[in-house]
């Protein structure tokens, strides 16, 4: 019976698990609020977590009609037979579909496989801006099983010379707009290289490959020219400059371009798509993310020479763009490194020794959220690294032995990250003889011996320093005279323009005395580095890089307040 003036129908019992629901209800809520409060991205980066595994899972297995390891190029020829018709790339308000490429592909592989010595495994370095043509060239390479290394298209005389030789080529295939670059260094590279050009009329010694191209077959070629039995076998070289010295050839294998493709789809895009690319391709953010990315989804690209801030919402108007790349310091530097799901470090570092902190026992330490440390990678058989071609030594640079256990081995990425209260990771700066300015990594070394070589001067002291508007830190080099000599500030203007790409070029000069040094005889850039290019707080002589006046002109109060207040563009 219920009980008098309970609301229930006399006659009615009470189920004896109703309290017990309650209470699991009430818990089920607090749990719930809990869960909001304390880890608020929990679920969403569960479900990411899954997706992500799934997606490493994939790509490692067998996926082909009998068992065959799938490549990339393998999921483009698919692609290519499932929807032809479809726009793979536009580029110049030119459509060009998934057809188009695979027979464009195709010519370029039957004129290097009639005309060429190369054979399966070969490498072959491609310097070419961003162009349909890159792609054509750099599938058509894939479909005869060659390694294609991706030139820096900035990069002159003395570094194009040691990429061109680091990654041993047979053949260079250089775009329409390089040619004179190639000519530059034409005597000085090594014998044996084949050089061909994406142009009708071509310099003695150079192999017109458009011409060839007009008359070659477009047909199918066979697949057993690039089949793989192993995902860690080389597929691409592309080119970092590292944290010290010339350019690397870092090796990308297929197993690393198969997971870089799904970085697209692993972040919500799909087929209907339409990926805005304005990033070099020979960047790994726009080959293997982009350009993969769009191939694992089957979606369109819009390809664009170079990035140009007054044409870019123009262009997402123009066609109906749905997605874009953004080269933003945190995302490119962590697109190059493994995903960061697996064991990652934030490790103390000392800025003036420019190395990471020991304890009395050896041991590195990780630091406090909210500040700066460096970010390393632990090294195993599921996260390998696979190094630099030809480069021991800067591959062993690049590994960290004994961090927290003896037998450890961690890769150091050369970036210092800040973690905030909620896990999110932020770009902090780089490490070592490295900074980064307009989206692309500057050697000091590198700068500094360009500037070295000037009859007049006696040490080039190359570090990047911070300028408010910018992302990355703009050039700066600090200078001493040999004896009796003076400075010809349109002499070092013009030697920084002939020898370094733009982005290299320091903005400000800085003329010392002397120059200070470490304890370990390195050359000491921290001070400089917070010092700046004030001159209400620098006494020495400091310039200005004029582009109009072709020199190097003295950086007044005036010039570097229109600087400050973004007047003046660097």
């Amino acid at each position: 019976m219920a009980e008098p003036g309970s609301g229930l129908p006399s006659g009615l019992a009470v189920p004896t698990f109703l309290p017990w629901l309650t209470g699991l209800g009430a818990g089920m809520v607090f749990l719930s609020f809990l869960q909001k409060l304390l880890y608020p991205y929990f679920w969403s980066d569960l479900w990411y977590l899954l997706k992500m595994v799934r997606c490493g899972l994939w790509t490692t297995g067998k996926h082909g009609q009998k068992g065959e390891l799938v490549t990339v190029l393998d999921k483009f020829l698919i692609q290519a037979k499932k929807r032809p018709q479809k726009p793979f790339i536009i580029y110049e308000g030119d459509i060009y579909t998934y057809e188009d490429v695979d027979r464009r592909s195709n010519k370029v592989a039957h004129v290097l496989l009639n005309h060429s010595p190369l054979k399966r495994g070969d490498t072959v370095a491609l310097l070419m801006s961003n162009e349909p043509d890159f792609v054509h060239v750099w599938f058509g390479l894939a479909k005869l099983g060659c390694v294609v290394a991706f030139l820096n298209s900035n990069v002159r005389s003395v570094s194009l010379l040691h990429c061109i030789r680091s990654c041993e080529p047979r053949v260079l295939v250089v775009g329409a707009g390089f040619l004179e670059t190639i000519e530059d260094v034409l005597p000085r590279l090594p014998e044996g290289i084949s050089i061909w050009a994406m142009k009708d009329s071509v310099p003695q010694g150079i192999i017109s490959l458009k011409e060839k191209l007009s008359t070659a077959s477009d047909c199918h070629v066979p697949r057993s020219h690039h089949a793989i039995s192993n995902t860690k076998t080389p597929y691409l070289y592309i080119f970092t400059s590292g944290t010290t010295g010339l350019p690397k050839a870092a090796m990308i294998c297929h197993l690393a371009a198969m997971k870089s493709s799904t970085g697209l789809w692993a972040f919500g895009c799909t087929p209907d798509d339409i990926i805005y690319i304005t990033l070099p391709l020979y960047h790994s953010a726009a080959s293997l993310v982009g350009i993969g990315g769009c191939i694992e989804l089957g979606a369109t690209c819009v390809l664009r020479k170079k990035f140009s801030a007054s044409q870019f919402w123009n262009d997402c108007r123009k066609y109906n763009v749905t997605v874009f790349q953004y080269i933003g310091e945190l995302c490119h530097y962590l697109c190059k490194q493994p995903k960061l799901f697996f064991t990652f470090h934030l490790i103390k570092y000392d800025f003036q020794k420019d190395e990471p902190i020991r304890d009395e026992q050896g041991w590195c330490s990780d630091v406090k959220k909210g500040e700066p440390g460096l970010l390393i990678s632990q090294v195993n058989e599921k996260n390998p690294f696979f190094g630099y071609a030809g480069n021991k030594k800067q591959t062993e640079k690049k590994l960290l032995c004994d961090v927290f256990k003896k037998g450890d081995v961690y890769f150091n990425t050369g970036d210092l990250m800040v973690q905030d209260q909620e896990d999110f990771l932020y770009f902090w700066d780089r490490i070592g003889d490295t900074f980064r300015w307009k989206g692309e990594n500057v050697a000091t070394t590198e700068v500094g011996a360009i500037i070295g070589m000037l009859d007049f001067i006696q040490e080039a002291n190359v570090y990047g320093v911070v300028v408010p508007g910018y992302e990355g830190k703009a050039g700066m080099a600090s200078i001493t005279l040999k004896p009796n000599m003076s400075l010809d500030l349109e002499k070092v203007y013009e030697q920084v323009v002939t020898f370094l790409p733009a982005y290299a070029r320091p903005q400000f000069l800085r003329m010392q005395e002397k120059m200070e040094a470490t304890g370990t005889f390195k050359l000491q850039k921290f001070q400089l580095v917070e010092e700046g290019f004030s001159p209400l707080k620098i006494s020495d002589p400091l310039y200005f890089m004029d582009n109009l006046k072709k020199s190097y002109i003295p950086l007044t109060k005036e010039i570097y307040d229109q600087i400050i207040l973004g007047k003046i563009k660097l």
